[in-house]
Parts: structure tokens; C-alpha cells; sequence
């Protein structure tokens, strides 16, 4: 499903214009200004999944928010918009394919990091609660209570849960479900499954984060079908091997220039990594004879 189509960013030659008709000469910074331009960034044509790659300070990130700004997407975590970013924006061409379902969002790495305190914060409420059902269980566990009255019903009820029951088991009955079970990892990848629904353009900036190699495949997969079979459309800023791989995505290499169009076997940063993988080659085919 396409709803963005296509979106233009200001050239260099239009970036000085406004800068000098603006008379804004005295800054010491005109982001986002000067970024994507470096590399004449201009045009992206979108697909079902889009993807922007580049290393650090290429203008992946700059890239998403401005789409997401120029979009007026949901978002979570605040973000710095800097001085000059609504004249920036406001430079930009974006073409609609369809109209933008309001439940569509940009989700960043500040709101997995932001994910993540909320689930320390509710740890720690948990802990305390915890504390105190220990020793409400065994006090239950001893008791010599019996029934007297259809009154002491629940009372009774609560007593014989104890009785039966592990500890662990009562406890985690008692508290639902706890997500200290639950690695940061694996919390970050519930956070966007929980967040991507149907029928939506979500722009997400270096998913991989926090990630294990094997989330980030199943993280692959889920966008995969929520594209093809869930009418989403995604655009994507990452470096990740696992995300770049995703068939039918179409990845815009940042760090060449002019900004490109490229397979990601054709990319700097994949191509290290088989580099890599090909020069130690014989000790994993040592370690599989063993």
C-alpha cells in the first residue's frame, strides 16, 4: 500500500536563496539546513518499504523527521526542532498517493528508550508490590482459617488459592503479567508490534536498536507482511544487515553522492560485514566439523 509517493527536499542552490533572503547570516548552525543538500538528497520515490542508509551524520534521521514533520505524523518522544526546521519543512514537496490515515506515526529511538524507563518505573512499583504478597502468601499458607459464614467466602477462597499454589505461582497470579520477564530487547520488539496496527504509514528510525540479531529477523518478517498483507507502508532509517535485506525494499544510500538508489549487497557497511565473515570463513568451518 502506498500512501506517501513522493517527497522533495530543497537543493542546495535553494537552500542559500532562502537563507539569503532571510538575511539569517549570524547563526552558527542552519540545521537542518546543509545536511541532506552535502549529498544532493533530493527526491525520494516511495515504495511499500523504503529505506534510508548511510553512516552517522549522513541526515538518515533528519530525513525521517522531516517527512514525519511535512506528514504532521503522530509521535511520541519530543524531538528538537531547531530554529530553522518549519522554514526547512515548509521548503519540501510532498506528494500523497492516498490520504494519510490519522493513526499513522513516526516511532524513534527515544521512544523505545523512553519504552524502556516506563517499564523500569513499573518494575519498581512491581518489586514493592511483590515484597508485600510474599508475606501476605505466607501468612495465607499458615493459616488455620476455615469457613463460618458465606461472609468469609473470598476470605476462604483466597486461602485455599495460597494452599495449592506455588509461590511463584500465586505471585504472578496476583501481579498479572510482569515484564521484568521480558529483556529490554525483547520489550523494544513488543513495543512495535503493539504499536504497528493496519492500514498505516509508519516512519521508524534505527528499529535495530536494542534488538539481538534474531529480533531483528523477526522484526524483518513482521514489517514484511504488515506491508504486504496489512496495507502499511514504511520508510526506514537504519544501517541494520537484517533490515536492509528485506525483499522489495527499496534503499536510499545516504553516503554516496549524488544519493543513489542501491541492492544492499552493494553497500558499504554490508559489504565489511562479508568481508569480515569471509576472512575468518575457515574457523567456522572448523568449529562446524568439531
Amino acid at each position: 500500500m502506498l500512501y506517501l509517493e513522493t517527497f522533495s527536499f530543497p537543493d542546495a542552490e535553494r537552500e542559500t536563496s532562502f537563507l539569503l533572503e532571510e538575511k539569517r547570516t549570524c547563526f552558527a548552525s542552519f540545521y537542518p539546513f546543509k545536511i541532506l543538500s552535502r549529498h544532493r538528497f533530493e527526491r525520494v520515490d516511495f515504495e511499500p518499504v523504503t529505506i534510508f542508509y548511510g553512516g552517522n551524520g549522513t541526515g538518515k534521521s533528519t530525513a525521517l523527521h522531516v517527512i514525519a514533520q511535512k506528514a504532521q505524523l503522530m509521535r511520541g518522544a519530543a524531538f528538537n526542532k531547531t530554529h530553522f526546521f518549519s522554514d526547512y519543512v515548509e521548503l519540501c514537496r510532498m506528494k500523497a498517493a492516498s490520504p494519510i490515515p490519522p493513526q499513522s506515526r513516526i516511532i524513534t529511538s527515544d521512544d523505545v528508550f523512553d519504552a524502556m524507563l516506563d517499564v523500569r518505573a513499573f518494575n519498581d512499583g512491581v518489586e514493592n508490590k511483590r515484597e508485600k504478597l510474599f508475606e501476605t502468601y505466607w501468612q495465607e499458607k499458615r493459616s488455620g482459617y476455615t469457613l463460618t459464614s458465606m461472609t468469609d467466602y473470598e476470605e476462604l477462597r483466597r486461602v485455599n488459592r495460597a494452599r495449592k499454589h506455588t509461590q511463584s505461582r500465586y505471585i504472578r497470579e496476583e501481579l498479572g503479567m510482569d515484564v521484568r520477564t521480558f529483556s529490554n530487547g525483547e520489550n523494544a520488539f513488543r513495543m512495535f508490534t503493539n504499536l504497528i496496527g493496519e492500514d498505516a504509514l509508519y516512519l521508524l528510525d534505527e528499529p535495530e536498536n536494542s534488538l539481538s540479531p534474531a529480533r531483528q529477523q523477526e522484526l524483518c518478517t513482521f514489517i514484511s507482511d504488515s506491508a504486504r498483507f496489512f496495507g502499511c507502508q514504511f520508510v526506514i532509517a537504519t544501517h541494520s544487515p537484517f533490515l536492509l535485506s528485506m525483499r522489495g525494499a527499496k534503499i536510499y544510500d545516504l553516503d554516496s553522492d549524488p544519493v543513489n538508489v542501491r541492492r544492499w549487497t552493494q553497500l558499504e557497511h554490508v559489504r565489511m560485514y562479508y568481508d569480515f565473515f569471509q576472512a575468518h570463513a575457515g574457523e567456522f568451518e572448523r568449529d562446524a566439523e568439531e
